[in-house]
């Protein structure tokens, strides 16, 4: 089911959703979150912006419900924790190439290891409330999980695109039990 970007839909959806990804995209409006917006991103659509905060404040109240985020999903749950965002890595990582244009790379971490498909140019830089749970070989942090809840995990990579059934389609089966159960 495709959500809307209306804040006002939000309730409803939290009680007839039994499960929530927050996809990739461009890039987070910082002055949102205390900061200026690197002029080297592409914002998100403020819409879209608006909608994924109120809709990650209500599922705080709503633990039960199973969320994966991927990329900038990843990103926006951080934030929401209290995280911070490295809005540029070619600037503050060397390795940062190994991020972009699909290219696959190592990670590992309780969440598991394998390699992954990713493309991003920003990432977390703390993970807030969060736990780090895998990161990159070049210590970028690649996934982070809520303590104390079932499932609200969020990764750097695509899983979509990555080859390692547990790190890729495996996490989609992992939303779809936790959303079923």
């Amino acid at each position: 089911m495709i959500l809307s970007c209306d804040p006002a839909d939000v309730p409803e959806l939290v009680d007839r959703c039994d499960g929530f990804v927050f996809t990739g995209g461009d890039d987070p409006i910082m002055e949102d979150f205390g900061c200026s917006t690197d002029p080297r991103t592409t914002s998100i659509d403020p819409r879209r912006q608006a909608f994924e905060r109120a809709l990650l404040g209500a599922l705080d109240a709503r633990v039960e419900k199973p969320v994966l985020g991927i990329c900038l999903g990843m990103q926006m749950m951080g934030l929401h924790a209290g995280a911070t965002l490295d809005q540029f890595l070619p600037d503050s990582l060397p390795t940062a190439s190994n991020h972009q244009d699909g290219r696959e790379h190592e990670v590992s971490g309780s969440l598991g290891a394998g390699r992954v498909w990713s493309r991003h140019k920003q990432a977390l830089a703390s993970s807030g409330s969060l736990h780090v749970v895998a990161t990159a070989e070049d210590g970028v942090i690649e996934a982070v999980e809520a303590p104390g809840r079932g499932l609200y995990l969020g990764v750097q990579w695509h899983p979509e695109r990555t080859t390692d059934s547990d790190l890729g389609m495996g996490l989609f089966d992992r939303l779809v039990h936790a959303a079923a159960t």
